[in-house]
C-alpha cells in the first residue's frame, strides 16, 4: 500500500499542479475554462518537459479514478424534477438531439475507419457530457487509454469552439430569446463547465435555461452506458465464433453499469426525493469539478501528441463533422419544437 502511494505521488502531484495553474489562468482567459486549459497545458508539458517514466503510475491513477469520482459526485448536483421544467417539447428536443449526435458520430467514425473504442467514446462525449461521459463509457466498451484520451481531447477542443461560437450564433438566429439560446447551448456544448461559461457570455437567464437542458442530457447518462455496452457486445460477438462468445461470457462478465455510474444514479435519486442541505450539492459540485480538471491534466500529460497528429486529418474531419451536425440539427429542432 505504501509502495503504491509512493509510486503514484509524483505523477499525481504534477497533474494537481497543472490543474491549479489552469484555475489561475482562467483569471486571465476566463472564456476558455479550466478544464480546456488543463488538458491543453498537460499536452504541451507531457510532450516536452514532463515525459519522465516515474510519472506514469500517478497520471494513470488520476486519469482513471478522478474521472470516475467526478461522475459519481455529479449525481448529487442534479434532480429528476428537471424533466418537468423542460416540458414535453424540451425533453423531445434533447432525446432527438442526442440520438442524432450518437448516430452521426458512429456512422462518421465507421466511415473514417476508427474502431468502436474511438467512435463510441466520441458519440457519448458529444451527446452527453464530455469527459465524464467518456469515463463512464470506457470500461463497458473496453476502450484503450489511448482511444479514450484522444476522444476526450477532441471532445474538449470541439466543446471550446462551440462554447465561443454558440452565444453569437444563438443571438443571430434567435434574437433575444433566452430560452432558445439556452436550449442551443445546453443541448449542444459538451461539458458542464463549457455550457455554463458559454451561457454566461449571454446573460443569467440563458445560464438557467442552458443548465436545465444540460442536466437533462446528464440524466440520460445511465441509459447511454447500458446501450453502448450492448453495442460493443454485439460488435465483439460478430467477430467471434459461438464457442468464443460463450467462453468470453464465462470468463469476463460484462459490467453494464460501472460502480460510479450506479452511485451517480443513487445520488441523483436521493437528491430528487430527499431534501439534502444546499451545502451537499455545492460541495459535490466543487469536488466533481476539481476531480475532472485534475484528471484532464493527467490525460493531457499522458497523450502522445505525435500519434495524435499522425492521424490529425481524420480526427479533424471527424470532430468538425460531428460538431457541425450537432449544431445544425439543434437549430432545426429548436425552431420546430420549442416555442
Amino acid at each position: 500500500m505504501v509502495s503504491t502511494i509512493k509510486d503514484r505521488t509524483p505523477g499525481f502531484a504534477v497533474a494537481l499542479v497543472v490543474a491549479i495553474v489552469s484555475q489561475f489562468l482562467t483569471l486571465v482567459i476566463p472564456d476558455v475554462g479550466a478544464a480546456t486549459i488543463s488538458i491543453i497545458l498537460g499536452i504541451i508539458l507531457g510532450n516536452t518537459f514532463v515525459k519522465q517514466a516515474v510519472l506514469s503510475a500517478g497520471t494513470k491513477f488520476a486519469e482513471k479514478r478522478l474521472l470516475e469520482y467526478s461522475v459519481m459526485l455529479l449525481g448529487l448536483t442534479i434532480t429528476f424534477q428537471t424533466i418537468i421544467q423542460l416540458h414535453w417539447s424540451g425533453l423531445l428536443f434533447i432525446v432527438i438531439q442526442m440520438s442524432v449526435t450518437i448516430v452521426a458520430a458512429i456512422m462518421i467514425g465507421k466511415w473514417l475507419q476508427f474502431d468502436d473504442g474511438i467512435y463510441l467514446s466520441m458519440a457519448g462525449g458529444n451527446a452527453v457530457c464530455g469527459s465524464s461521459a467518456i469515463a463512464s463509457i470506457k470500461p463497458v466498451i473496453n476502450a484503450s487509454d489511448e482511444d479514450a484520451g484522444m476522444a476526450i481531447t477532441l471532445v474538449n477542443l470541439m466543446g471550446t469552439v462551440l462554447m465561443l461560437l454558440l452565444p453569437i450564433l444563438g443571438t443571430v438566429v434567435f434574437g433575444s430569446s433566452d430560452m432558445h439560446r439556452g436550449a442551443l447551448i445546453g443541448g449542444t456544448v459538451q461539458s458542464v463547465g463549457q455550457v455554463i461559461a458559454s451561457a454566461t457570455m449571454v446573460n443569467q437567464s440563458t445560464v438557467e435555461f442552458a443548465t436545465l437542458f444540460k442536466i437533462m442530457r446528464i440524466i440520460m447518462l445511465v441509459v447511454i452506458v447500458m446501450v453502448f455496452a450492448r453495442i460493443h457486445q454485439h460488435n465483439v460477438s460478430e467477430k467471434q465464433t459461438v464457442e468464443e462468445v460463450e467462453a468470453d461470457v464465462k470468463k469476463h462478465k460484462i459490467d453494464f453499469l460501472p460502480w460510479y455510474v450506479l452511485w451517480f444514479l443513487i445520488f441523483c435519486i436521493a437528491n430528487s426525493f430527499v431534501h439534502l442541505p444546499s451545502l451537499v450539492g455545492t460541495t459535490a459540485h466543487f469536488l466533481s469539478s476539481w476531480c475532472e480538471i485534475i484528471a484532464l491534466a493527467a490525460i493531457g500529460l499522458r497523450l502522445n501528441l505525435q500519434a495524435f497528429l499522425k492521424a490529425g486529418k481524420r480526427f479533424a474531419i471527424y470532430s468538425l463533422g460531428v460538431g457541425t451536425i450537432q449544431v445544425v440539427v439543434a437549430l432545426v429542432l429548436i425552431k420546430l419544437l420549442i416555442h
